[in-house]
């Protein structure tokens, strides 16, 4: 018996992460993953203060972390 797979973002894992990692104070990581609006307020409050950018950091790691669509961004 065949469990049905879930829909998952066509949204790398690890391009997300490096982006977060690198240059999540400005929220590119959010843009890449269609996330627009969220992005252009992390730009002008610079990742929250590094706090918002640490918590998406956490979220793409685990893999909680949703696109724009509600789509899980996909681990491999």
């Amino acid at each position: 018996m065949t469990t049905p797979s879930a829909e998952v973002s066509p949204k790398g894992f690890v391009p997300a992460l490096l982006l977060c990692i690198l240059l999540g104070g400005l929220g590119v990581h959010r843009f890449y993953l269609g996330k627009p609006i969220s992005g252009i307020f992390m730009i002008l409050t610079l990742g929250g203060l590094g706090i918002w950018t640490l918590i998406d950091l956490i979220r793409i790691a685990v893999g909680s972390f949703n696109d724009g669509d509600g789509l899980p961004v996909k681990s491999s």
